[in-house]
């Protein structure tokens, strides 16, 4: 491990947890609306289900370039009418949408990210866009050196120039920089480029009937529970201090 000098973490479920977040933000929402039956995770989960469909209508090329921001909103349209909220407004439905902008953290992201910043240069390598990835980390106070957002490269993971150009912005080798990922198939992609691999456990980021990712299915170089493990484990190893010329 000492040649990483930059760890790239995936941030949807990896480094927040958006089920939780989104959920709370519907159930707020529709109290405010008078509304008490509604359920804030099933919501969230029938929002996210347009997310991986949405992009891959951009990374077949049947799509021109869209940001997620937009993919968002239109599966929100698509979906307030099922759960009693059709008569949101556009502004409503707006703010709205920017609750994924506004994902809390799991308990043990930020104080596994300082930690590994005092060694390490981070920052995320996400679908998300651009400003949605510094407002989450300007909320909640996520210690990134830069941003690799999909608007950033004008693609979606899986696709290589996520990684290729994370690595290239970054002007290092693939085998400096490590993708963080809670998702096997992200990290497969990383690694076959080149990149060093640790995978954290997010058993619970669907909920209790999740049926993928509860383990580690690839020879990664790190298997965690936690981003503060993968700081236990790293800084323990002696992994390199970055500093700028090396």
């Amino acid at each position: 491990m000492e040649t990483v000098k930059a760890i790239l973490f995936d941030t949807f479920g990896t480094v927040v947890d958006w089920r939780g977040s989104v959920a709370g933000e519907i159930e707020r929402l529709a109290r405010e609306k008078g509304i008490d039956d509604i359920d804030g995770d099933a919501f969230a989960r029938a929002w996210r289900a347009g997310y991986q469909p949405g992009m891959e209508e951009v990374r077949s090329g049947r799509r021109p370039w869209t940001s997620i921001d937009v993919v968002h909103r239109e599966r929100l349209d698509a979906i307030v009418g099922d759960f009693g909220l059709a008569g949101l407004s556009d502004g409503e439905r707006d703010d709205l949408n920017r609750a994924w902008h506004r994902l809390d953290p799991w308990p043990d992201s930020l104080p596994g990210l300082r930690r590994l910043h005092q060694r390490f240069i981070l920052g995320p390598l996400s679908n998300g866009s651009t400003q949605l990835l510094i407002n989450i980390a300007k909320r909640v106070g996520l210690p990134w050196d830069v941003i690799g957002s999909s608007d950033a490269f004008r693609s979606f993971k899986p696709q290589a120039e996520m990684y290729l150009g994370a690595v290239s912005m970054l002007d290092m080798e693939p085998g400096e920089v490590m993708m963080a990922a809670a998702h096997n198939d992200d990290l497969k992609h990383a690694q076959s480029h080149g990149m060093r691999t640790a995978f954290i456990c997010r058993p619970y980021e669907y909920g209790v009937d999740q049926v993928k990712d509860l383990e580690a299915t690839g020879d990664w170089d790190f298997v965690v529970d936690g981003i503060d493990e993968l700081a236990d484990r790293l800084l323990s190893s002696g992994g390199s201090s970055f500093s700028a010329g090396k």
